[in-house]
């Protein structure tokens, strides 16, 4: 796929990852509110602790929905934000659909940039998958079924997850994932790097050889989701369908949705992507 962009225009790369195109800035302003009004919601409605994940950074984790005795399946979900923004504070909105199927939920921090690289930010999650792996049993987490999802940024970095070749250094199988659902992720990052996001990512030639297109997730189950048509930027619309060539997932396009709110299905039961995630899930 860096290849088949690697002659566009910087002028076009721009708009096809300029996300907040699909929305104004008032709808932007809602969503963005909705996912912590959501959020704060779940953690008046959901049993949740906050763990320490990394002594080393202090990065944080909300954990939703275990109960001593039980090993229930785990969904990690992953924030969005270009790498740049946003938090767990946000991302807590589908513990309560999940944990209404006996689902456990944890939403992981991460440093953002530019005061770090993609690198760190990798390393930060796949700290807390290692985490969350390592301490299955304390935590009442069944480890054999721990899927990953995120949305935007946050679907590049449960791609990265599920890559290989990084699990024996934290001490994991080779691959510790039941599942992985990007929404609306970012797979070749070359094309980021041809373009304004380049101004904050300072994506390195070791970084863009690391995207998940090109060391693609092995022995895990998989899907993608992304908006339909116009509710998503020209360049998500590629990274998904080129990512699933080379993975064989399939690709769900969600009518009637943007780029920022496609997410937000998961927080209702009765949604497609939802179901697409609880099926994963378990």
């Amino acid at each position: 796929m860096q290849h088949d962009e690697a002659n566009l225009p910087r002028a076009q790369l721009d708009a096809d990852y300029t996300a907040r195109a699909t929305v104004t800035d008032a709808e932007f302003g809602r969503i963005i509110g909705q996912y912590r009004d959501l959020t704060a919601r779940a953690q008046d409605s959901c049993p949740h602790q906050t763990h320490e994940f990394c002594a080393e950074t202090g990065l944080k984790l909300d954990l939703y929905g275990t109960k001593p005795g039980e090993k229930r399946p785990l969904v990690v979900f992953i924030h969005g934000g270009y790498w740049r923004a946003l938090d767990r504070a946000h991302s807590g909105f589908a513990a309560p659909m999940l944990n209404a199927h006996g689902i456990a939920c944890a939403v992981p921090d991460y440093r953002l940039a530019p005061a770090v690289s993609i690198t760190q930010i990798i390393g930060d999650c796949r700290r807390a998958l290692a985490w969350l792996w390592t301490n299955a049993d304390r935590l009442g987490i069944d480890r054999t079924r721990i899927t990953v999802t995120g949305s935007s940024a946050g679907g590049h970095l449960a791609a990265a997850m599920a890559q290989p070749g990084w699990q024996a250094g934290h001490g994991l199988p080779d691959q510790p994932l039941h599942g992985c659902l990007p929404v609306s992720g970012l797979f070749e990052l070359a094309p980021l790097a041809a373009s304004h996001v380049q101004d904050w990512m300072r994506f390195t030639a070791d970084e863009l050889a690391q995207s998940p297109m090109r060391q693609p997730p092995r022995a895990v189950r998989g899907a993608l989701a992304l908006a339909a048509d116009a509710g998503e930027s020209a360049g998500f619309h590629r990274q998904s369908d080129a990512f699933a060539a080379v993975t064989g997932w399939p690709v769900m396009r969600v009518p009637a949705r943007n780029h920022f709110d496609v997410i937000l299905d998961l927080a209702d039961g009765q949604t497609d992507l939802a179901k697409a995630l609880v099926a994963l899930a378990k």
